[in-house]
């Protein structure tokens, strides 16, 4: 306090100029100072060096084997099954546990084995439903096949009993006229049984497809019993036929009516003749009564003969006229009637055929399908029993899991060890072929550009950092990973599979290890460390320091690894850059060094960086 107020006391002693001299002094020094520091060096440099130049990635990734037998949860049920006896982590399966069928897991089947007995018996009643559909429809098909035959034999029977009376040229005139077109006469029931499609084929493989020779376009495909129809009915029926007309010996024939007729007509005939000779007799009677030879009772007697004849004659014409007029006719339409009839009835026989055994057919569809749902599920039910017990196929580690270590799932799951459930396709055991191993490692969208099938690669087991592996890239995926599609969406990556040359014994699942993949080897180019690019407007510029100032300077770039760029043109080799580029804020710094740094970077493999990006 003291100090402050003499030094007070010595400027107000002092002259104004003075003052204002020491003043003025003061700022031009700091004008000098802080004013002028544009293009000074504030920063750690770096030589751009010519030489050869490794474009590599360098990643971390997990171990695991590049074939493995992962053996899975085959039991169906929404809510698990839960595990009875499991082998222990690390267990080594031998070819003596191959052959001897060695038990891995067991899993619970009781709920299995109660749902088997429950279909055992819906199977027992479907198989006995499908024996009855069976038997009904072989049944069903033979009563077909003789209800036909009994209608064919009566309409068989009618024609017969038509051509009896009218004779058969008689019948067919009439037949003629009133439409009864015959396909068959007189043709026994034609019953096939063919072999066709599995498809369409009934018990015994009995074809029910059936081919109709009739060319009417209303006859279908419907029966099961392959026949030839007797007639074809057309319902636009002729006006009525007249009978009497038919009524001649010569259209007759040698039917029954003829022979009806030929009685009346000769008894007729006997009857004239009668009536011809009595009238003789009675005249000569009565010439010789005239002459006293005969007497009057005998004239009388032949008298009366001789109207007992005109009473014949006149009964014959009668019963003759009475056959033509009504008998005839009548017998004729009543056997065309049956006839008709008959042939209606085997139409109607025929078509309830097909329905009844349509029904018959079914009813054995419908007991097939049941039967063949119960088999299949009954066939499911005991692959599904075997599959609760998993024996050892394949010799090599178990591991619990898809493959991983710990054996613990996504989605809640439990850890894999005896008493945990498990649901259907959820891995349980991971028994990978220790042979050949790899290392998946997840390559960020900047460089997957670079990888491909086939690239050489160094690795390095975290385990132990003094072995020197190789290898080689076997697979790049297609797509990002699905995994980070949630945790990080901005963030795709590709999982690469990269294979280790050789067996050892001590790489083991699980491990990690470092990746790091021989992209390119470029022999003599410039190059400087990526924190010394940047972009700005489009291109890429770094700062040159020269003369104790620094300079930007526009520059083309080329490939780059996870440390160094090379530097095609605009800069040469020897010129110092600038790490930490001055007056940069946002993205341009984002890669700038921390300046406590040493003064040269050293290769080593820092954390990763983000990629320049190239023109």
């Amino acid at each position: 306090m003291l100090e402050k107020i003499k030094l007070s006391q010595f400027f107000r002693r002092q002259s104004r100029w003075k003052v204002v001299l020491a003043i003025a002094a003061l700022l031009f020094a700091g004008w000098v100072i802080f004013g002028n520091r544009k293009g000074t060096v504030n920063g750690i440099t770096f030589t751009a060096r010519r030489g050869p130049l490794q474009i590599s990635v360098l990643e971390g990734g997990s171990i695991e084997a590049l074939e493995s037998q992962e053996i899975r949860s085959e039991v169906r049920g929404g809510q698990g099954t839960k595990i009875l006896k499991i082998v222990e982590e690390g267990y080594q399966v031998s070819e003596d546990d191959v052959k001897t069928g060695k038990v891995l897991v067991e899993l619970d089947s009781a709920d299995l084995k109660q749902r088997m007995t429950q279909q055992e018996i819906g199977f027992q009643t479907t198989l006995a439903s499908l024996t009855e559909a069976t038997q009904g429809y072989d049944i069903q098909f033979n009563q077909n096949v003789t209800d036909i035959k009994a209608a064919e034999q009566k309409a068989k029977f009618a024609r017969m009993d038509l051509e009896k009376f009218m004779s058969d040229k008689a019948t067919r005139k009439i037949l003629d006229h009133l439409k009864l077109f015959e396909a068959v006469s007189n043709s026994p029931i034609l019953v096939e049984v063919q072999l066709g499609d599995p498809k369409t084929a009934g018990p015994g493989g009995k074809d029910l497809r059936v081919s109709d020779s009739n060319k009417n376009p209303e006859a279908k495909l419907t029966s099961a019993v392959k026949t030839e129809p007797a007639v074809i009915l057309e319902t636009n029926k002729p006006a009525p036929i007249d009978y009497s007309k038919y009524a001649t010996l010569e259209l007759l024939g040698d039917g029954s009516a003829k022979q009806q007729l030929r009685k009346l007509l000769d008894d007729l005939q006997v009857a004239e003749q009668q009536q011809n000779l009595g009238k003789a007799k009675l005249q000569g009677t009565k010439r010789l009564f005239e002459k006293g030879f005969m007497t009057k009772t005998e004239l009388e007697t032949e008298e009366m003969t001789f109207e007992n004849n005109e009473l014949k004659i006149q009964t014959a014409v009668t019963a003759r006229d009475l056959f033509l007029k009504y008998e005839f006719p009548k017998q004729a339409e009543e056997l065309v009637s049956k006839y008709e009839e008959a042939l209606r009835g085997l139409e109607r026989a025929r078509k309830e055929a097909v329905s009844k055994l349509a029904q018959a057919l079914a009813r054995l569809r419908g007991a097939e399908g049941r039967y063949n749902i119960e088999l299949e599920q009954r066939k499911e039910l005991n692959e599904q029993l075997e599959k609760c017990v998993i024996v050892a196929k394949k010799t090599g580690l178990v591991v619990y899991g898809g493959g991983n270590s710990d054996g613990y799932f996504y989605g809640g799951q439990e850890q894999i060890r005896e008493g945990a459930t498990v649901r259907e396709r959820q891995p349980i055991i991971t028994i990978p072929d220790m042979k050949q191993m790899s290392v998946k490692v997840k390559i960020h969208e900047s460089y997957i550009k670079k990888v491909a099938k086939g690239i050489k690669a160094r690795i390095q087991v975290d385990a132990f950092p003094e072995e020197k592996l190789t290898g080689d890239v076997m697979k790049v995926a297609v797509l990002p990973d699905s995994q980070n599609r949630w945790m990080s969406p901005d963030l795709k990556v590709y999982v690469t599979t990269v294979s280790i040359d050789g067996s050892r014994d001590w790489v083991k699942p699980g491990m990690s290890a470092k990746v790091e993949l021989l992209v390119k080897q470029l022999t003599n180019v410039v190059h400087i460390p990526l924190q010394a690019v940047a972009p700005k407007n489009g291109k890429q510029i770094c700062y040159v320091v020269k003369g104790g100032k620094s300079d930007e300077r526009d520059i083309e770039v080329g490939d780059f690894n996870d440390e160094f760029i090379e530097v095609r043109s605009g800069l040469k080799e020897g010129e110092n850059v600038l790490l930490n580029l001055p007056g940069a804020t946002g993205d341009e710094n984002k890669n700038s060094p921390d300046p406590a740094k040493e003064e040269e970077v050293k290769p080593v493999a820092p954390a990763k960086k983000t990629a320049p990006k190239k023109v």
